[in-house]
């Protein structure tokens, strides 16, 4: 009887959540211009591969109507926004767009992936742009796992792990995510055109473009931070000067403009 409840609380992929998951990663995964707002275009599903055993049968068909889904949000979201009949704003909405013909969606089979749970990976378009990082989603609101799109590539991460200087785990509105600091100066701030970021971060515009620095003297491995932003950097509880350099201890907590955390942790 234990064991058929607990089947009963189990969550059960099918299709429909698909769709839903792959709108939610859409919309966190949007990147926002002047007059234009790119959505991403470009999914790779990864599931638990009894789960992908059991559905491969059927991906083309969820993909096709998934993307029908991802069609019709994206003309919700560009239909003029009205009550009573009169626009809210008078300001020209943004338009919402793909840079790809079409929507691309792969699924893969990952070990790391519970049964019954699906990791959604996404970017802007086939080709990875420069200062952005791809939006990373799960089912279960877990920390993303499922790292590469072929074993090669899997296995090359963990040599990245192994070399890092230090490590720096954080959540932004991409999700919980781990950074590995493998150069001597890292650039942290949300990015955008001409001034891509080693750390970009999904959030506000309560955190600055180009947010703050953080150096490693290679000669002697010791870790500085500088804040150059406008809502400022706070260093365990203490708030940075602006644009002076300052030391960062091995372990340490960093405030981002009062949106988000770093929890940075140097390696010996």
């Amino acid at each position: 009887m234990g064991d058929s409840s607990q089947k009963l609380t189990e969550p059960k992929l099918n299709g429909k959540l698909i769709a839903s998951e792959l709108m939610r990663n859409m919309e966190l995964g949007r990147f926002e211009m002047a007059y234009t707002i790119l959505l991403p275009c470009v999914f790779t599903i990864y599931l638990n591969p009894e789960d992908s055993a059991a559905l491969s049968g059927v991906f083309s068909l969820v993909a096709e109507d998934a993307k029908r889904a991802l069609r019709a949000r994206v003309a919700a979201l560009n239909s003029p926004s009205t009550m009573l009949g009169l626009r809210r704003n008078a300001k020209p909405p943004k338009e919402y767009k793909i840079v790809c013909r079409d929507w691309s969606i792969e699924f893969l089979p990952d070990a790391e992936v519970p049964r019954g749970d699906i990791e959604i990976h996404s970017e802007l378009s086939e080709v990875v742009q420069p200062g952005y990082r791809g939006t990373k989603t799960t089912l279960l609101g877990r920390e993303p796992t499922a790292g590469a799109r072929t074993t090669s590539q899997r296995a090359a991460a963990k040599p990245m792990r192994d070399q890092a200087f230090a490590e720096i785990r954080y959540q932004d509105d991409s999700g919980p995510q781990v950074y590995f600091m493998t150069q001597n100066e890292l650039r942290i701030g949300r990015g955008g055109s001409g001034q891509p970021m080693d750390l970009p971060l999904y959030t506000t515009d309560e955190v600055s473009r180009e947010h703050l620095i953080i150096r490693r003297e290679p000669g002697t491995g010791v870790f500085s931070v500088v804040d150059l932003s406008t809502n400022g950097t706070w260093v365990d509880g203490k708030r940075l000067n602006r644009g002076v350099e300052e030391l960062l201890l091995n372990r340490s907590t960093i405030g981002v403009g009062e949106v988000l955390t770093l929890s940075f942790e140097a390696r010996s």
